[in-house]
């Protein structure tokens, strides 16, 4: 299975979380985990990637705005988001786009 997402034709919606961790795990893994499957479950969920090697990034894809707006106050992703200021990140940043166009490759 391809660790990048398989979205459906645009337009559609991403968030991109950028981040810069703080020292060790504090159970950061466990809760990321956790969210992955959480936001999957969510109306309007369409997929996400994430990488990390120094800053990490993920994006998640979403139907609407909506949606997005819905998931950022689920209240296990609010105690996702304030762990986060507490003890796992030294610095974040949010950005929400619209994709109106995407296209790629995949070897047979």
């Amino acid at each position: 299975m391809s660790a990048i997402a398989n979205t459906p034709q645009p337009p559609y919606y991403a968030v991109i979380f950028t981040s810069e961790r703080t020292d060790g795990d504090n159970q950061y893994a466990e809760m990321a985990d956790q969210m992955v499957k959480l936001a999957s479950l969510q109306p309007g969920f369409l997929g996400v990637e994430s990488a990390r090697e120094g800053v990490g990034i993920t994006v998640s894809y979403w139907d609407s705005l909506e949606a997005i707006r819905n998931w950022k106050q689920h209240e296990q992703h609010l105690t996702a988001q304030s762990k986060g200021i507490s003890d796992w990140y030294l610095t974040y940043k949010t950005r929400i786009c619209k994709v109106e166009r995407d296209y790629g490759f995949e070897k047979a």
